[in-house]
């Protein structure tokens, strides 16, 4: 009885055609593997930029920090004698309002096949202080002696290796500046000493800085009102951190834009006196920095910045992953249409033959990637899909029987291909793009088969 029995051969098809399309999803699966490593190396690369010139780049300063200890006898007791106590502490004065002006002139540099975007800045910093009475030290114990040294001038970098030149100003005199920010937190940077500094009268002090930098610049509004103005030729910015810019314009010439921060809205002045440290810009966590006097240890999020990146809208690596991703939609819609073409023409499809012309869909995905490591990613899109399209025309027209038949499959072959790379450029519409491009494929499968008599075709297939 088992022996006589027959597998319907629709079914069995398609259950030939279900293995078939799990191993054009482990092709799949691999091409996306090698796009993953190549965005791997792609960071490498980014890496090994930054060790070799300099890494992305957080401002903070001018501030003022002053050093003091205060000493104080403490009497005996049981006729002990007495004993001096002292204590170290550390005041610190922001600016009342600190504007910086400056020009980012990007740079790319190559590491083998990939690019890494640099900068070079040129800050113009001005820090004005209306009264420097924070920086005036007051004895917290009766008849407490205080000593003080002079106020240093802090400029905090979170990689001073991008420096090249710095200037500070103090009245239009020129102020000697020292490597190191000379700051328990902000470690990395610049510091310069001021002397006959008066507490009760008002300070300015301008700063000209030429600072190299990878892909993220970040300033910390550390001051009562921060102003910033930024430049660049660079058209494709990406305005990152706790702030935007309040005017931006961004067009092919390149992009400016302006932020107005108030300590009313940030806490960078309260975060930096608490011993918090910049901000990494890096893409990983907070840095960790310990307080002042207390030992401890602050982790978070870290300053708050205004910050700017110089990215790549058309990254070829992420267009191809996203590419990837739609891979398997692309093979069952070809499937879909050869199948109908059976259906209706009476023309027979071997299995081999989905499986080339799917392995023809998935090698699409690999050409784009090689090609797009080379090329501008539209013209390795259209190279890569023309092609396709091309050796598909030609197979289909052997493989459905007719010159006709193959230029109309190439030609849906060649919509899909225009479809995906609206939903590529379309990220934010990509969703409904596809929603109603499935819909209409499936409205029309339902059309063209609305008065196929399912039992009669399994049945004769049987037979």
């Amino acid at each position: 009885m088992l022996a006589g029995m027959k597998l319907n051969p629709t079914f069995s098809k398609l259950a030939i055609l279900a293995v078939i399309t799990a191993v054009l999803c482990i092709v799949l699966t691999q091409i996306g593997g090698l796009v993953h490593e190549r965005q791997w190396r792609q960071r490498e690369a980014a890496q090994s930029v930054e060790q070799s010139l300099a890494g992305p780049q957080a401002f903070a300063g001018p501030l003022l920090v002053r050093d003091c200890k205060e000493s104080w006898v403490v009497p005996g007791v049981d006729k002990k004698k007495d004993s001096i106590e002292t204590r170290d502490f550390q005041l610190m004065a922001s600016p009342t309002t600190l504007k910086i002006d400056g020009g980012v002139s990007p740079e790319v540099r190559h590491r083998g096949l990939f690019k890494v975007n640099t900068y070079l800045a040129q800050l113009n910093v001005e820090a004005r202080w209306e009264r420097l009475t924070a920086l005036a030290p007051r004895a917290e114990h009766p008849n407490g002696r205080l000593s003080c040294g002079d106020p240093t001038v802090v400029i905090a970098l979170s990689d001073p290796r991008g420096i090249r030149t710095a200037e500070l100003k103090r009245d239009g005199g020129t102020l000697a500046v020292l490597p190191g920010s000379a700051h328990p937190t902000l470690h990395g940077g610049l510091h310069a000493t001021l002397a006959e500094l008066h507490t009760d009268e008002p300070l300015v002090l301008s700063l000209k800085l030429s600072l190299v930098g990878s892909q993220r610049l970040g300033i910390v509004p550390a001051a009562g009102d921060t102003h910033v103005a930024l430049q660049s030729s660079w058209p494709h910015p990406s305005f990152t951190g706790q702030f935007l810019p309040i005017e931006h314009q961004i067009g092919v010439s390149g992009f400016s834009a302006r932020w107005q921060v108030s300590s009313l809205a940030s806490t960078a002045v309260a975060d930096v006196q608490a011993g918090h440290a910049l901000p990494d810009l890096s893409g990983g966590g907070a840095l960790e920095a310990p307080y002042p006097d207390g030992g401890k240890v602050v982790k978070g999020g870290g300053l708050d910045v205004l910050a700017v990146e110089l990215i790549d809208p058309v990254n070829p690596y992420v267009m191809s992953d996203r590419a990837i991703k739609y891979g398997l939609m692309f093979i069952a819609l070809t499937f879909v249409t050869v199948g109908l073409t059976e259906l209706l023409t009476g023309r027979r499809v071997h299995p081999v033959q989905y499986l080339l012309v799917g392995l023809a869909l998935s090698l699409f995905f690999l050409l784009l990637l090689s090609l797009s490591e080379h090329l501008p990613f539209l013209v390795a899109y259209l190279i890569a899909a023309g092609a396709a399209a091309l050796v598909l025309t030609q197979y289909a027209a052997a493989m459905l029987g007719g010159w006709l038949r193959g230029a109309a499959f190439g030609g849906g072959i060649a919509l899909l291909y225009g479809a995906l790379y609206v939903l590529l450029s379309r990220e934010q519409t990509a969703l409904v793009i596809g929603a109603v491009l499935l819909f209409a494929v499936l409205a029309a499968v339902m059309t063209l088969t609305r008065k196929l008599d399912w039992y009669r075709l399994g049945s004769a297939a049987a037979e």
